[in-house]
């Protein structure tokens, strides 16, 4: 093994808490090499990269890696947040011990890197000078080249972020063991992974995968899991998984920033990269600041709530990616943007690559394709070639596309701003078919955490058995939550409630479907109109509708430029139908009665809604 000290010298790394936890756990893993990475260090990797047949190059300066067939999501079940405290144990995070969790760790990757190199990634998840930077600092070890193409893309990467710290024992120790990816799967007894948030000693022990998901650790498992613990432990700040967009009208000058959490396949992405429709398109700018994670604290200054995007990039999924459905991304993954595909199908000899739902058919000459395994598409016989069953699918349905923010065409020009951008509205949205209205807004902090709690989407009769039932996802958090859901709840309430000038929260539905099976509201780029009206709401433009759970839009304070949508239509998506939603609140008081110590005022708002429909 390299000599950590000289290495590290080398490497102007002079911080000795950073030095002390390299070397302690270059002799746990054993690497054959030790490497410290910096940003500018981007190409050369690359170039390593293609010449050990790790990624493959993509036409126009970009690449693409295949992780292991086996490995190629995250792994809720076997993903735990450790703590010293039996007491932080909540519903959906997992609770282990953290001495235990340690231990279990330490011998699972002792050796586990011989014959490989140990990358020492130092990364920063904030802008520099952010007033979160202290709780954004951090240094992956991992023993993958392609996890560090990942970070240089998703985390500011460099050794000057662990240099001349106010307390240089603050930051994350974040290590990444790949292990044994052959006998995933295999059982209890072979199937060795573990992905550790031991949240309380701020550390992070990963083994058992590449997957960007578990293998990034700067992303989720500090970015969401570990933040969202220290702002509840600082009570400072919420980490949340959510996406944060720029509204500018420029007729008046105003710029409204919008946050909020969407469950999976409710449509979170598209929004955050959303473009204006043509016919606003000259008096509306929409700005993208991020897609997956949201700071939130308030400035004592101003009062009012600010947000920041503590990721540098963006970690997104291929699948149905294309010209209508999210235009922003695919300009973000142009040639010349060095962007890593994961996972998608590759074209040996044109060099180009394809998922289900960039085009509507796969390409015509399937010479040179192989599916997201490895296995060459003109192999199979010719009718599962191109069947378009989820079996011959030449994409994996989680491949991924890792791109910087500065690729993203539309990206906000101060998305690197320290102090964050004030937030004017929180949003909450998911996939439901015919209770919930395109909008509606809530009418105090208590209801819209209430709101935030009882998020969810609709379960398919297929995947779950209940038809039509939603599965809760609070505030879309649920794989990520790292402390107890009433406390949860009663931060969201002391933070929020701390502002002077609390943002307007709202509860958003791009899904409702007539009998037909057909979707009533068109999506996409017209889903910034019910975002106008909820800024007109707010600044008293608009009144709305009184509803038993929230405020509906007047059908003529929308603003519906340019678009063909009936007026029966458009009542049917504003239609509170209050029988559906009678049902809704009887499961919805089900699943807020499994959590601990929740606060009086949530299960207030729960009965006044309730009230509300009772007495209609």
């Amino acid at each position: 093994m390299d000599n950590p000290e000289q290495i590290l010298d080398e490497a102007g790394i002079h911080n000795s808490y950073v030095r002390e936890y390299v070397q302690t756990w270059a002799q746990i893993t054993q690497p054959a090499k030790i490497e410290v990475i910096n940003a500018e260090d981007d190409d050369r990797l690359l170039a390593e990269s293609l010449a050990e047949g790790e990624i493959l190059p993509v036409e126009g300066d970009r690449y693409y890696s295949r992780s292991y067939w086996k490995d190629t999501a995250r792994s809720e079940e076997r993903t735990v947040v450790a703590t010293d405290s039996p007491a932080d144990a909540g519903l959906y995070n997992n609770w282990r011990d953290a001495e235990e969790t340690e231990k279990i760790q330490i011998e699972r990757m002792r050796g586990a890197s011989r014959g490989k190199t140990m990358y020492v990634i130092p990364y920063l998840m904030s802008p520099p000078g952010c007033p979160l930077e202290k709780y954004a600092r951090g240094v992956e070890l991992t023993d993958s080249r392609t996890v560090v193409h990942h970070m240089i893309r998703m985390a500011r990467v460099g050794v000057k972020y662990l240099e001349n710290l106010p307390d240089p024992d603050h930051f994350v120790r974040a290590v990444h063991v790949t292990g044994d990816l052959e006998n995933l799967g295999q059982g209890t007894a072979h199937d060795r992974r573990l992905f550790a948030t031991v949240a309380s000693r701020r550390t992070i022990l990963h083994f058992g995968s590449s997957y960007g998901g578990n293998a990034l650790l700067g992303k989720i498992a500090h970015g969401l899991r570990l933040a969202s613990y220290d702002g509840w432990v600082s009570k400072k700040f919420l980490g949340e998984q959510f996406m944060l967009i720029g509204i500018t009208d420029r007729k008046t000058g105003r710029k409204y920033h919008i946050c909020g959490g969407f469950p999976s396949a409710s449509g979170k992405t598209n929004l955050a990269m959303m473009l204006p429709p043509d016919a606003l398109g000259e008096r509306y700018t929409v700005e993208f600041y991020g897609d997956d994670i949201v700071w939130l604290w308030v400035n004592p200054d101003d009062g009012r709530v600010y947000g920041m995007n503590p990721e540098f990039g963006a970690f997104g999924v291929a699948k149905d990616t294309n010209e209508t459905t999210n235009p922003t991304a695919l300009a973000s993954l142009a040639p010349g943007t060095k962007v890593l595909f994961t996972n998608v199908a590759y074209n040996e000899n044109t060099h180009e690559v394809w998922w289900e739902g960039r085009t509507p058919e796969p390409p015509a000459d399937v010479t040179g394709w192989r599916d997201w395994k490895g296995q060459l598409i003109s192999e199979r016989p010719a009718e599962r070639q191109r069947s378009g069953a989820k079996e011959d699918s030449w994409a994996h349905p989680n491949s991924r596309f890792t791109t910087t923010l500065a690729n993203v065409p539309n990206v906000a020009p101060d998305f690197e701003r320290p102090e964050g951008v004030p937030i004017d509205a929180i949003i909450f949205g998911g996939r439901v078919r015919d209770r919930e209205p395109l909008i509606r807004a809530l009418r105090s902090l208590p209801e819209g955490v209430y709101d935030g709690l009882t998020l969810g989407a609709e379960a398919t009769f297929a995947a779950e058995g209940k038809d039509g039932v939603l599965r809760y996802d609070p505030m879309s958090m649920r794989p990520f939550m790292s402390y107890p859901e009433g406390e949860y709840a009663r931060h969201w309430l002391r933070i929020i409630g701390a502002a002077r000038h609390k943002p307007i929260f709202a509860h958003v539905n791009w899904f409702m479907r007539d009998t037909d099976g057909r979707f009533i509201w068109p999506g996409y780029r017209d889903n910034i109109r019910p975002l106008l009206w909820l800024m007109d709401l707010k600044e008293g433009r608009a009144k709305g509708v009184e509803t038993p759970v929230g405020i509906v839009p007047d059908p003529a304070e929308l603003n519906l430029t340019g678009m063909d949508i009936s007026a029966a239509d458009l009542e049917r998506l504003l239609h509170i139908d209050e029988a559906k939603w009678k049902t809704e609140m009887a499961r919805r008081e089900e699943h807020l009665s499994a959590f601990r110590d929740l606060p009086e005022e949530i299960m207030q708002a729960h009965r006044e809604v309730l009230a509300k429909l009772e007495h209609r």
